[in-house]
């Protein structure tokens, strides 16, 4: 018999062994190596076949322990990562888009409103692309008017105001749109659905555009009334004044508010009535993108954002409340540190980080402050109590307060819930 095909029968039967799954299949791939050993006449005095297939059967054997635990090993191995991979890839991008489909899905909001978050998002960017480039666009300076305050109209207020009423009138899901930037609100004539109520301030703090210190844009969105019916009226002065009225409502009835944040990095924080949530813009792929999951605002924080050169124009209330956080034997040595932009945006989304308190104050010139209610307060009051936060007038509870005015100030004292009621020990009933 040739060697060759003896070695090649051998070495088949060998294999069959080695692809066997269990020991049993394994003992029977072991008998095939038998019978092939035995199917050539060996020469006498050889080895019986048994001996001659032995070791194969024992190596197909141990090799296929070895596998199965090996497999075991390696399936040990890779489920972690399997298991980490399905909670989140490297490459997954929760974006705003994102979340607002999950919150649709949820029935947390509508399609309408969905729309509309998804709108003031895009006028926020392109604001955003404006405020970067301001001084090589030539949109520093005056814009050489004056708003319905009196204040001075910078370029970028004027621009800002035009780019969030575009956007929000394209969506066809706003009825009235009320701006810091406009004496009256204005109606949407091409409204398909939803007719939602925006108010906004499409650029605070713009007086430091010129420094290059952080601005932002705040806003509030309300649900439509039966009272304003834009579709029902023939006479346009009518309707503009139900208009007003129906633009007037309570922050506590706010369906969502946010702000956008326009510094080193340009981020978006949003409730929509079950807690906060900030998104960052990211500029390689120019969508926001969640950051900041369930925001929460420390309980306590010894940060204080007050302008202090009016301190003498304030009520005594304020005054003592004042000097009492500079007072370093009333807090162990470490008095409150006093940190002030001039941007309301700013300032409140340090505090709201950090903690502490921001406060503007009503003095001898402005007896309810220079911050608006519809607008600005409410808002930003409906934003920090989502985040287990407070606002306050030092009287009564912001949200709790329905405009007379669209234009309407009230003082502000908004942060960590035991700063605000601690200024409120020193105002409330004086």
């Amino acid at each position: 018999i040739p060697l060759s095909q003896f070695c090649c029968d051998t070495k088949m039967a060998f294999s069959v062994a080695q692809r066997a799954s269990t020991a049993n299949v394994a003992s029977r791939a072991g008998n095939k190596a038998q019978s092939a050993v035995a199917k050539f006449a060996l020469p006498t005095g050889a080895a019986s076949t048994a001996q001659v297939a032995a070791p194969f059967t024992a190596r197909a054997l141990s090799g296929q322990a070895k596998r199965t635990t090996s497999v075991c090993k390696a399936a040990a191995v890779t489920a972690k990562p399997q298991a980490e991979t399905k909670a989140k890839s490297d490459y997954e991008l929760y974006t705003l888009t994102t979340w607002l489909l999950k919150e649709e899905q949820k029935g947390t909001i509508d399609g309408e409103l969905a729309t509309v978050i998804s709108s003031i998002s895009l006028a926020c960017k392109q604001i955003a692309s404006l405020v970067s480039r301001a001084g090589i666009s030539n949109l520093t300076g005056v814009a050489g008017a004056q708003n319905v305050q009196g204040e001075d109209q910078k370029k970028l207020d004027v621009v800002s105001n035009e780019v969030f009423k575009n956007c929000l009138a394209s969506t066809g899901r706003t009825g009235v749109l009320a701006s810091e930037e406009e004496d009256l609100p204005v109606a949407v004539e091409e409204t398909y659905s939803g007719n939602y109520i925006v108010v906004f301030d499409p650029l605070d703090g713009s007086s430091n555009i010129d420094a290059g210190i952080s601005v932002g844009t705040i806003f509030g969105v309300y649900s439509p009334s039966e009272e304003c019916p834009l579709d029902a009226m023939d006479d346009p002065q009518k309707m503009m004044e139900q208009c007003v009225v129906n633009v007037c409502q309570p922050g506590k009835d706010l369906r969502c508010a946010g702000y956008c944040l326009y510094s080193s990095s340009n981020i978006m924080v949003l409730t929509i009535g079950n807690g906060v949530y900030g998104f960052t813009l990211d500029p390689l792929v120019g969508e926001f993108v969640l950051t900041h999951r369930d925001v929460k605002i420390p309980e306590v924080g010894k940060i204080y954002s007050f302008n202090e050169g009016n301190a003498d124009l304030w009520d005594k209330g304020v005054q003592d409340y004042m000097t009492s956080l500079k007072d370093p034997a009333k807090w162990n040595g470490k008095p409150y540190s006093a940190r002030y932009i001039g941007s309301l945006v700013g300032d409140f989304h340090r505090t709201l980080l950090y903690g502490g308190i921001y406060g503007y104050p009503g003095d001898k010139k402005n007896k309810n402050g220079k911050l608006r209610l519809l607008y600005e307060c409410a808002p930003m009051s409906f934003i920090a109590e989502q985040a287990g936060g407070a606002g306050s007038t030092g009287q009564t509870r912001v949200l709790d307060i329905k405009p007379e005015a669209v234009h309407q100030r009230v003082p502000l004292y908004i942060g960590s819930k035991k700063e605000v009621e601690y200024l409120e020990s020193f105002t409330k009933g004086k």
